[in-house]
């Protein structure tokens, strides 16, 4: 019998889970739905019963698991408690030992964004760089940053926001955090809606986008199809985006940046925008920084879950 390792992604609305053995090869892989009603007080034990479930279906025994990776969407400390995950329901939410109380196996936990950052450098589109930083573009924009092979997380567990990087001076619409003119409002699905609504209210270029129910996606299709209206809104976008990695950069001097999320199914032609405006701005001691796609999508998660096993070793 083999060791093995359990790597969960807590969403919003579902928990991904996944069963590794040692070498990072899945053995298994399923989800639960998020049950956030009550201040969330069933996520914990449902995840519990899915992997105590799992364990006796299979007939391991406990000490034929190293351990239990957790990502979870908020700031966690290093003793594994969450100080508030706004999208749970948790308030202060001691995690890890709970866990290990629930289920009887050692267990880590790290934010969402960071963790996802480590299984793309483990097995995804990072592979190959020890210094990395994960840029999530979706709905809003996620970060993690990898430095020497290590998360960097920060003294409360909120290191790697880059989201909430402030880059645009006389922004008046506040961000979700209550700051105004982050990188979010721009760079991420919604921000490409934000930038292209305001380019309609002044511009009158013609556009199959006008009067059209514009998301991100419909935007880079417009753009593919040379559209010379979504030229320009995609331009704002990676002037806005490329400014924002190359103040990164220059604190951080990575290998690679990898983009991933909703956005970055546009593929390649991102980078074409978002190049010159980082080239443009960054420290030119830190310009070699790759622009490289992700590519473990919605696992990336409990991938990088199940890494913080094996980095607890």
């Amino acid at each position: 019998m083999g060791k093995y390792i359990f790597g969960v992604d807590v969403g919003g609305t579902s928990v991904k889970m996944g069963l590794f053995d040692m070498a990072g090869m899945v053995i298994d892989k399923w989800e639960i739905p998020t049950r956030t009603e009550n201040g969330g007080e069933l996520i914990l034990p449902d995840i519990a019963d899915s992997i105590n479930q799992k364990i006796t279906k299979e007939q391991y025994l406990k000490e034929d698991i190293i351990g239990l990776g957790m990502a979870v969407p908020g700031p966690v400390n290093a003793a594994g408690v969450v100080n508030k995950a706004v999208n749970l329901g948790w308030g202060v939410t001691p995690v890890k030992e709970t866990m290990e109380r629930l289920c009887g196996i050692p267990a880590v936990v790290g934010n969402d964004a960071n963790v996802a950052a480590l299984g793309e450098m483990w097995k995804g589109g990072g592979q190959g760089y020890d210094s990395l930083i994960l840029v999530t573009l979706g709905t809003g924009i996620g970060g993690g940053v990898i430095v020497d092979g290590r998360l960097v997380t920060g003294v409360n567990g909120a290191g790697g926001e880059i989201g909430h990087m402030h880059v645009v001076d006389g922004e008046e619409e506040a961000c979700n955090c209550g700051c105004k003119g982050c990188l979010e409002q721009y760079g991420s699905a919604t921000g490409i809606v934000r930038l292209a609504k305001r380019y309609f209210g002044k511009s009158d270029r013609p556009s199959p986008l006008r009067n059209a129910d514009i998301t991100a996606k419909a935007v880079f299709d417009a753009v593919a199809g040379g559209d010379e209206a979504a030229k320009e809104i995609a331009g704002e976008f990676g002037e806005i985006l490329g400014k924002g990695l190359a103040m990164i950069a220059s604190v951080l001097n990575p290998a690679a940046f990898v983009v991933g999320g909703g956005v970055s199914k546009a593929g390649e032609v991102l980078f074409d925008y978002i190049r010159p405006s980082f080239e443009k701005y960054v420290f030119p001691g830190a310009k070699d920084a790759k622009l490289v796609l992700a590519t473990l999508g919605n696992d990336a998660g409990i991938y990088g879950a199940a890494k913080l096993v094996l980095d607890m070793e």
